[in-house]
């Protein structure tokens, strides 16, 4: 291919007879990498925000739930807690109880949902205490910490519930269940005062202005449960995995017991964020398009100007497939180089990206992403190098093709109809 490569590479080069097609090259060369641009960071921002919103649903939540069948939920829990910590992936395990209640402060009410943890061991399934703004874990048992003189059961509250009800640490509410007790007296609610002994900001809203945490103990004297629980809550070691650990584990229990990962449990929201992500891939892909119409018009252009050359290039012996080459080729090059350009492009905005948002906010005196909006502090962004390597084929694929019937036109022109006129 040597002498049709040096060929398409002066076509393209052209600067003195046709500065006009080699213009319209340099714009195809632009539209190309502005699209590839374009994809990368469009692509590594989605990847971002989904990589963030899963660590702060797993920072909330386990990795994988067990629960069971039986109505009264499962009762010898440390046995099955023992089995589940037999399975070779899991980090971690430990009893749940989840219901939920209406909190009350003065005249202002929240339903909300209520998790019973065991303090000891939420620690190491969750990222409640990390998360923790006020109080500390252990003082959802009751007990006195440091200076503070605790006589109530805790409850540790969302930053945003917190607002909604108008209390701060220390303040006692009242926890009413949706159960009644049977007295002497009648039917009484069954209501339970405890006192808030810390707050936490997950950093999602749903789970700060809907969710509270108390000790299992008095979830369990609250809700009459006596030694059950609701299921039992497992950290595993690799969270990709989490789907081949729960049916591991899922052999190992049988039934009445059942298993579900986090990307069950979050099917819905996650299967929304791929469409998404697949959505703006195609919407970005146009971009790359209008660029290979470009091509398609640039390469068009060639081809009437350089109907003489073409001519006496054949007439000195090369072939249609020569010719066909020689304006492929030239599609190529500009997708290739094109290419390149978007790559590194991408590749140095997506990592600056917060730079660049910290200027234009700088500039425009604008806050882009308000923290009280967002909940970010930051615009999450990952580079995605698979999906890098499908734009980067997409967009090879995508020139080339819009070179051949412009190339194949070239091939098939007739040297005599090229020289007629000349």
């Amino acid at each position: 291919m040597g002498y049709e490569l040096r060929v398409s590479w002066r076509h393209l080069c052209s600067r003195k007879s046709h500065k006009f097609i080699s213009l319209i090259t340099f714009i195809s060369v632009g539209g190309v990498a502005l699209g590839v641009m374009a994809l990368i960071v469009v692509i590594a921002v989605m990847s971002g925000f989904g990589k963030n919103l899963r660590d702060k649903i797993l920072g909330t939540n386990s990795h994988i739930v067990v629960t069971s069948f039986e109505r009264n939920g499962i009762v010898d829990y440390e046995k099955v807690v023992t089995t589940v910590k037999e399975v070779e992936e899991v980090r971690a395990a430990a009893p749940f109880i989840l219901k939920q209640v209406m909190l009350t402060y003065g005249q202002r009410t929240s339903g909300v949902v209520i998790r019973g943890v065991d303090p000891k061991r939420e620690a190491s399934i969750s990222d409640l205490e990390k998360n923790m703004i006020q109080g500390k874990l252990e003082d959802l048992t009751g007990a006195p910490s440091g200076a503070s003189s605790i006589h109530r059961k805790g409850i540790i509250l969302g930053v945003e519930l917190s607002r909604s009800l108008g209390v701060s640490v220390g303040d006692v509410i009242g926890m009413l269940a949706p159960s009644v007790r049977m007295t002497p007296l009648g039917v009484i609610p069954n209501i339970k005062m405890v006192q808030v002994v810390g707050l936490f900001e997950s950093g999602m809203y749903e789970y700060d202005a809907n969710l509270a945490f108390v000790s299992i103990e008095a979830a369990q004297k609250l809700f009459n449960m006596k030694e059950t629980v609701t299921g039992i809550e497992i950290k595993v070691e690799d969270i990709d995995l989490a789907w081949k650990t729960a049916e591991s584990i899922q052999k190992k229990l049988e039934f009445p017991y059942v298993t579900r990962d986090w990307m069950q449990m979050n099917k819905n929201l996650f299967s929304a964020l791929k469409l998404e992500k697949i959505t703006m891939f195609i919407i970005l892909i146009l971009i790359i398009l209008v660029a290979a119409f470009n091509i398609i018009s640039t390469l068009f252009m060639v081809v009437m100007e350089k109907a003489k050359d073409i001519a006496i290039l054949k007439s000195m012996g090369a072939t249609s497939s020569s010719i066909m080459k020689i304006f492929s080729m030239q599609g190529l090059i500009i997708g290739l180089v094109g290419t390149g350009l978007g790559v590194v492009a991408g590749f140095t905005i997506v990592p600056n990206l917060n730079e660049i948002v910290g200027f234009i906010e700088t500039v425009f005196n604008i806050q882009a992403f308000p923290s009280d909006v967002y909940y970010l502090d930051r615009l999450p962004s990952e580079i995605q190098y698979f999906d890098s390597f499908l734009i980067i084929v997409f967009s090879i694929l995508i020139c080339f093709a819009a070179s051949l019937y412009p190339a194949w036109r070239a091939a098939r022109l007739d040297p005599v109809d090229g020289l007629r006129y000349e």
